[in-house]
């Protein structure tokens, strides 16, 4: 059985995801220890976790909410993942096995066939898959510092439901992203993967930045 900690960690994260939560939603513990059939310690607990990843903010005397992130934020947090994402793709171009590459490969199929789909269904699923094809990725670089740095900055593109935000245009230049990616891990050309995650992640900033509407992001302080 799930500790009491990671149940409310996994409700509250998945809520924040899902809209359920959202930016700015107060978190307060009596009413989510009640939730998720906790003590108020578990609680605690699962929302520093969450504050460490950037989700959510504590204020003192006023307790837990949603993060409302700023545009300066979100400029911010994708530099930070472009750079350790380029870092872990040429760390894995040295080190990652054959069955991953084949399932990259896989990944960047289903990826690619999946867009033919409902158009809500087929987002959600192509979320999933890159997910996957990212975490094949970061684990490959073997190294636990490096994945620890990147949890804190990829929640965000789950948050903002960055793939809902694609276009024709952004999507067919992601799979070609995936694709060349795969080709430079096979070729264990670390200078090559790390250039192609790089402009993978500048242009998945570039779509969500150039998205955003008043009210999704707060005014910097």
């Amino acid at each position: 059985m799930a500790r009491a900690v990671d149940r409310v960690y996994s409700h509250l994260r998945d809520g924040i995801i899902a809209g359920t939560y959202a930016p700015g939603a107060r978190l307060g513990e009596v009413d989510i220890a009640e939730l998720t059939e906790t003590s108020r310690t578990p609680v605690r607990e699962a929302l520093r976790q969450l504050e460490m990843e950037g989700l959510v903010e504590v204020v003192p005397h006023r307790g837990a909410r949603v993060y409302t992130w700023t545009a300066d934020d979100l400029e911010e947090i994708y530099d930070l993942r472009m750079t350790l994402e380029a870092m872990a793709a040429a760390r894995a171009a040295r080190r990652i096995e054959e069955k991953d590459l084949d399932r990259l490969s896989e990944l960047c199929d289903l990826m690619e066939s999946s867009a033919a789909g409902d158009a809500g269904q087929r987002l959600d699923l192509m979320a999933q898959l890159n997910d996957e094809f990212h975490a094949i990725v970061r684990t490959a670089a073997a190294s636990t510092r490096l994945l620890t740095m990147l949890s804190a900055v990829i929640q965000l593109p789950l948050v903002m439901r960055t793939f809902h935000r694609y276009s024709p245009a952004d999507l067919s230049r992601s799979h070609a992203h995936h694709r060349d990616l795969v080709a430079a891990l096979r070729s264990g050309d670390e200078i090559w993967a790390d250039s192609v995650m790089r402009a993978h992640v500048r242009a998945a900033k570039h779509v969500l930045l150039q998205s955003l509407t008043p009210d999704e992001v707060k005014e910097s302080e």
